[in-house]
């Protein structure tokens, strides 16, 4: 089986606060079907000073589910679906249903 949404995908937020923003996906969450997308869903969070890292309220991406979230088209910066089609070597390659363009 072929993801869907990998890390470093470009994608666009569908619904919620954030709705319209685009981004890069950071980290992938499969088995919560969540993703952390750069610049997108950024929350406060009050952090206790370690020996490392300074403390104060520190302001970092949380996850967002992976139904809000849509494939940018190579193509034409637009929202796409993502199908998954066999190659005539047996690869398995996502493409963009929009354009037909090959993403991977």
């Amino acid at each position: 089986m072929v993801a869907r949404i990998k890390k470093g995908d470009r994608v666009t937020v569908l619904t919620g606060r954030d709705k319209g923003k685009t981004g890069e996906v950071l980290k992938v969450l499969p088995a919560k079907d969540r993703a952390v997308v750069q610049g997108v869903n950024r929350v406060k969070r009050h952090q206790r000073q370690t020996q490392t890292a300074a403390g104060g309220i520190i302001e970092k991406e949380a996850t967002i589910h992976m139904s809000n979230l849509a494939h940018i088209d190579p193509k034409d910066d637009q929202p796409t679906r993502i199908g998954v089609k066999t190659l005539k070597d047996g690869r398995k390659v996502r493409y963009a249903k929009r354009s037909g363009e090959q993403i991977d």
